[in-house]
């Protein structure tokens, strides 16, 4: 075994001493090394402490050159060479620098040869748009239900786009662009592909998500080329979907890197709806959910000119929904689509066809021949509430406590003559509860009346003082219960005006959580009356709650 004894820095000697080390050849072949203020080597120890140990020569800048010269002389070149080169430490300091200049001069070179498709870079700024066709898509009218008014409104859109003469003959002009405004799920971009699918026109389709980049310029670049693109495939639809990423209202407030790319985006867009004339043939059609936070140069007359509410369905579009969806289907003799419609409200096009789809996957895990009306009502559970947890196995405290819960809420349901007709109850967990109970409605609801409002704030009371009577404690299982009740009075007092105290007037700000937003417009002494008035309403439910549901305990059990 050889071991090398390096001892600190190693032993200093002078040129001659190294000359002679090496003329007895004691230097260890390999290791001489010229360093910045040093040559290194290693020399051989004999005896009882064999081994190796390090040797050196100091340089100054006098005797350097002389030195090294030597060393390479007497040891005929073998030498090894450490010592730092001016133009590496050069390009130490000054190569990140450059590489982010090179790396930026390509990334421009690529944006301004985007528009016509050259540079490094030059698909970055096309657009990312999918086009369709009829035959791709096959979505008609026909495959759209629910939304007859919104369909009637796009009519003379279809007409225009199979024969745009017919307009111009009168010297009228169609509208540039559709806005459909409505919730999630409501069937907003399939309305938007029937018009296509109708007119039997290609259909661009982009996200308003899309044109945003991390890059400023590239929005307003994939814009144009896609209104590029349409221009050369028209007649056609350009459907931008969730518009409002990129055409909210500007000017509010601070701005940053990401304000300044998507304010550019929304130029561009202006810009190039401003560019269209009545023989284009091209109509833009955008969707969003928010068509409150859009900017006004959006929606003006010229551009957004036509605005269509897609609603959530009545009774009958839920129906009639449920009629389209149902087609790909077998269905029991057992199955009440109507009843299936009551006992949807507020549900979307996408809520009704992701229960018939869960009803379906349900009845082919149960080994079935077709889909009977239990499954559509699991379904209807599934999506609303989640999926049933049976694994979920509460002790016989516990299950009794929801029990006498849910019966708290049916009875009331069933007794107070303005709520809701009851439907079903249920203690199996779904979620985060431990059971529910249903309504049926009779009709849907566009306005809520104060009776009924009143009637469901007692039924929602009805379930925690059922379980604390019965088991003479009270439990978490409430919290949705009162957060409801809480939610309801605000609103009656603050925004429907159904104070006597506080009189017809709607109290704006009151529930503001968003930071840099304005604090409640109204005085100290109002907000205490506010709090008076809406414990009043709670404590008015409560009470009435309880005696009824004292008066009919016998019911209850």
């Amino acid at each position: 075994m050889m071991l090398i004894n390096s001892g600190g820095r190693g032993d200093t000697i002078t040129l001659a001493d190294f000359e002679t080390l090496v003329k007895n050849r004691e230097i260890v072949p390999g290791t001489v090394e010229v360093r910045d203020d040093a040559v290194i080597a290693r020399k051989r120890l004999d005896g009882p402490q064999a081994g190796e140990r390090l040797v050196m020569i100091p340089l100054n800048a006098a005797s350097s050159k002389t030195v090294v010269d030597r060393v390479y002389e007497v040891t005929h070149g073998d030498v090894k060479s450490r010592s730092s080169s001016p133009w590496m430490l050069l390009l130490l300091v000054f190569g990140p620098f450059l590489l982010i200049i090179a790396l930026w001069m390509i990334i421009s070179r690529g944006l301004r040869g985007a528009g016509g498709g050259g540079g490094v870079l030059g698909n970055f700024g096309k657009s990312r748009h999918r086009t369709l066709t009829k035959e791709m898509t096959g979505v008609t009218f026909a495959d759209v239900a629910g939304v007859e008014e919104a369909k009637e409104e796009v009519t003379e859109i279809i007409e225009f786009l199979k024969n745009p003469k017919k307009f111009t003959k009168l010297g009228g002009r169609i509208p540039r662009g559709v806005l459909l405004v409505g919730e999630p799920g409501c069937g907003k971009t399939l309305l938007a592909k029937a018009i296509a699918g109708e007119a039997d026109v290609p259909f661009f389709s982009i996200s308003g998500s899309d044109f945003v980049e991390m890059f400023v310029g590239v929005g307003a670049s994939r814009v144009r080329d896609l209104f590029k693109q349409a221009k050369d495939s028209a007649p056609c639809i350009i459907f931008l979907d969730e518009i409002d990423a990129v055409g909210r209202r500007r000017g509010g407030g601070f701005t940053s890197g990401g304000h300044e790319e998507r304010e550019q985006t929304l130029n561009a867009i202006l810009v190039e709806m401003d560019g269209f004339n009545s023989t284009d043939g091209v109509i833009v059609v955008a969707a969003t959910n928010r068509g409150d936070v859009l900017d006004p140069a959006l929606t003006r007359p010229g551009r957004f000119d036509r605005q269509i509410v897609v609603p959530l369905p009545d009774v009958k579009g839920r129906l009639e929904i449920l009629k389209v969806h149902c087609k790909k289907v077998k269905l029991g003799p057992d199955v009440n689509l109507e009843k299936v419609a009551r006992g949807t409200p507020m549900f979307s096009g996408a809520d009704l066809a992701a229960i018939i789809n869960e009803a379906a996957i349900n009845a082919t895990m149960h080994n079935k021949d077709f889909i009977e009306h239990e499954d559509l009502e699991e379904a209807r559970d599934k999506v609303k509430f989640g999926r049933a947890q049976r694994s979920r196995k509460p002790d016989a405290i516990e299950n009794r406590a929801t029990a006498y819960h849910e019966a708290g809420h049916a009875v009331l349901q069933t007794l107070l003559p303005d709520a809701d007709p009851l439907h079903k109850v249920t203690i199996i967990p779904r979620g985060q509860a431990m059971g529910a109970t249903f309504s049926l409605p009779e009709k849907d609801r566009w306005g809520y009346a104060r009776k009924w409002l009143l009637a469901t704030m007692r039924v929602l009371c009805g379930g925690r003082i059922a379980e604390e009577r019965a088991t003479g404690d009270v439990a978490s299982g409430a919290a949705m219960d009162i957060a409801q009740v809480t939610n309801l009075a605000r609103k009656m007092i603050l925004e429907w005006g159904m104070s006597d105290k506080l009189g017809f007037v709607r109290y704006e700000g009151a529930d503001t959580r968003e930071m840099f937003m304005p604090d409640k417009e109204f005085s100290e002494d109002t907000a205490k009356m506010v709090d008076t008035e809406v414990r009043r309403l709670i404590d008015e439910a409560y009470g009435d709650a309880k005696r009824i549901i004292e008066a009919n305990w016998d019911k209850v059990v």
